[in-house]
């Protein structure tokens, strides 16, 4: 098989893509040969090193994959799995030749993966591989945040940063679903696409006060939710635009890798930018702040299965429609990282094998 490493921290250019044999899947595991990989910004942290949750260098990462089951494993009782996942078993057996879309960590960015079955769910035929790849960490991050957690509902107000992302495009569809309104931020240039795509209104972060923005739309209220992976002085704004019983989520610190290689200076401003969040304070204001981190919560099987599946079956059904940008060779890794942090991405940035 095909793998891209992050042999030692730097600039996009450090990947390397090497041939390693072919992995055998054990008891309770699939293997698959993958037809398409997600490319997420935890992907550049961890190449810049900056994302703790990294797996030590040299390493291969990735965290989602779309795909052909190509071998399955023994039954596996009571077998946890790779990473420590939770045995939820399938509803039914996933066989050989089976479409399927997987949460992998890591390991994604390779042609063949092994996964335990219960991180893999079967890809409807009216969904591309590439539709497929697109949806388990953009999805069910923000499905955690605005269903799961933020109970997003017909006429809340929700703002949405970072709108043309990936997260922010699954935002945006999952608010449109359930009748809320997005305001969104983004560069002048994704503006009209956001707007046709359903946000009602767009704030350019780079030449406008989102805060103050934020307000003259709401009439100085506020809105009821906030999705925030920008990091650093954003999340203090952020907590500013909440509305009464209003809810702060906070899942990526991407302002603290301004640049391709990493700068120490730009991570230690991000972090003494970060507010501190005071029970008392919160508890008067009546808001809540919420951290996501779909990283850690591989243990957790029997939520996180439930969830890609009801995605899944909304993406098949064409309630929500997974948004890819741009698909890059895996053999030209590098260019898909150069192109996210270039923020020209408007939806997923995949990687096909």
């Amino acid at each position: 098989m095909r793998q891209v490493w992050i042999p030692k921290v730097g600039p996009p250019a450090v990947l390397e893509l090497r041939e390693a044999p072919d992995p055998v899947p054990g008891p309770g595991e699939l293997r698959i040969r993958v037809a398409a990989g997600g490319v997420n910004f935890a992907d550049i942290l961890a190449r810049i090193g900056l994302y703790p949750d990294a797996p030590p260098l040299p390493a291969v990462v990735g965290y989602e994959v779309a795909g052909t089951v190509d071998a399955v494993g023994p039954a596996a009782g009571d077998v946890a799995g790779r990473g420590g996942v939770a045995p939820v078993m399938p509803k039914t057996p996933v066989a050989v030749g089976a479409r399927v879309a997987a949460m992998t960590r890591f390991g994604g960015y390779a042609d063949t993966v092994v996964v335990p079955a219960a991180q893999a769910i079967p890809l409807p035929d009216s969904l591309s591989f590439e539709q497929g790849a697109a949806i388990p960490v953009n999805y069910v991050t923000a499905w955690l945040m605005l269903v799961h957690l933020g109970n997003v509902r017909a006429g809340d107000r929700v703002l949405v940063h970072a709108a043309a992302g990936g997260v922010g495009q699954a935002a945006l569809q999952l608010c449109r679903w359930r009748g809320a309104e997005v305001i969104g931020t983004a560069s002048s240039s994704k503006h009209e696409r956001l707007l046709a795509a359903g946000a009602a209104h767009v704030i350019d972060y780079r030449r406008e006060d989102f805060v103050a923005a934020v307000k003259r739309l709401t009439a100085g209220r506020g809105v009821d939710i906030v999705l925030d992976g920008v990091g650093g002085a954003s999340f203090r704004g952020s907590y500013r635009c909440l509305a009464p019983l209003g809810r702060l989520f906070l899942y990526g610190v991407q302002s603290f890798a301004p640049g391709k290689r990493r700068s120490l200076l730009a991570a230690v401003r991000g972090l003494l930018a970060l507010p501190a969040f005071r029970p008392l304070a919160l508890m008067n204001a009546n808001r809540g702040v919420f951290g996501v981190n779909v990283g850690h919560l591989w243990s957790e099987g029997a939520l996180l299965r439930p969830i890609l599946s009801d995605i899944v079956d909304l993406a098949a059904a064409g309630t929500l429609a997974p948004v890819v940008d741009r698909t890059f060779p895996l053999a030209d890794a590098a260019g898909a990282h150069a192109y996210i942090q270039d923020r020209k991405n408007f939806g997923k940035v995949l990687l096909v094998p």
